[in-house]
């Protein structure tokens, strides 16, 4: 029988909780020699994020036991859960914050101390460099606000954590060079957002110690997004002292541009560990960015050419790289369910 009832107010049989029950997104694509991995968002899990990897062409397996949600709470939203290296995988749990290795064939091991109250001490945003894990470490005491560090922490979680960097309110994005002798990281201070104004800065790196820092780009009024060391140790960032946030490179020296114009390389930083860009051989760069209103991904070769990719996307997310010719990303698109893409940049 047909009930008529008020515009807005009728019984719908497909809820809020049946529209998402079956939905799974994708995030934090990272490549790790022959491997792929990436960070499901699982709606039909209680909301549980599980990092997946996927051995050529094997079936993907989940990375962490069924009852495992890879979370971080540093700065609320989080980003950054997970790094993977050699196929040692360190996360955090989100049910205590504290970060676990999981080694092949092993079981989770806690590398970091017991907080002094629950979920207290948290971690983000690291890069596992030798036999230290590099991250973001926040601090919640009893009173006040939380304190943002960046520490070094053995891989076998022997001692505690090292302060590597303080003293501001914020840091993020910690990068070590290819040969291990120099970090890069972010910093900003209240009030500024990160897209308002950040600190790129580089000093030397000899195991878990840090020399003399130097800051490369950024301010008070100005923005930098996403620092990433190039194969031949070249510092790659995009930043907006024109405006747009372009794509830099430092050299140690001089900055030049990479990618210019009245284009947006990055996202806002929200989220830990946001990629838009990676590298391939021959000396190009795989990059997403905006123009013209849309979003594109383009091949930047070594000349500053760029070539860009009618893929029929509206978004590229979580970009990665095999180093080489392949290139991994979240591709979104009005119409589609979201999906992990490998594309061939030789073979097309």
């Amino acid at each position: 029988m047909t009930e008529t009832a008020p515009y807005g107010s009728w019984v719908s049989p497909v809820d809020a909780a049946k529209a998402v029950s079956q939905s799974v997104g994708f995030g934090d694509i990272r490549v790790d020699g022959d491997d792929l991995y990436w960070l499901e968002f699982r709606p039909a899990e209680g909301g549980r994020q599980v990092p997946v990897r996927q051995s050529g062409s094997d079936k993907p397996v989940d990375v962490v036991a069924s009852d495992t949600n890879v979370r971080t709470r540093v700065h609320e939203y989080g980003g950054g859960d997970y790094l993977v290296a050699n196929g040692t995988v360190v996360y955090s749990d989100h049910a205590d914050q504290r970060l676990y290795r999981l080694i092949p064939g092993g079981t989770p091991e806690p590398i970091t101390p017991e907080p002094p109250r629950p979920q207290s001490l948290r971690y983000a945003d690291g890069q596992i460099a030798g036999d230290n894990v590099l991250c973001v470490r926040e601090s919640h005491p009893p009173e006040g606000e939380a304190v943002n560090k960046l520490v070094a922490i053995p891989l076998d979680g022997s001692t505690d954590p090292k302060v590597l960097v303080g003293g501001g309110d914020f840091v993020s994005s910690p990068r070590v060079s290819p040969d291990g002798s120099q970090l890069a990281w972010l910093s900003w201070n209240h009030p500024n957002m990160p897209w308002d104004g950040t600190e790129l800065w580089v000093a030397p790196l000899d195991g878990a110690s840090l020399g003399t820092p130097v800051r490369v780009a950024g301010g008070e009024t100005i923005s930098v997004v996403q620092p990433e060391w190039g194969p031949d140790g070249t510092l790659y960032y995009a930043s907006d002292p024109e405006g747009w946030w372009n794509l830099l490179r430092y050299d140690g020296s001089e900055t030049e541009t990479a990618l210019g114009g009245e284009v947006e390389v990055g996202f806002p930083q929200w989220l830990f560990a946001q990629s838009c860009y990676g590298f391939l051989s021959g000396g190009r760069i795989v990059v997403a960015y905006y123009e013209d209103g849309g979003h594109q991904l383009g091949i930047l070769d070594a000349t500053g050419g760029l070539q860009p990719l009618d893929l029929g996307y509206s978004r590229y997310d979580s970009v990665a790289t095999d180093g080489d010719h392949r290139v991994f990303f979240v591709g979104v698109h009005p119409r589609r369910l979201n999906r992990i893409i490998e594309l061939d940049v030789d073979g097309g």
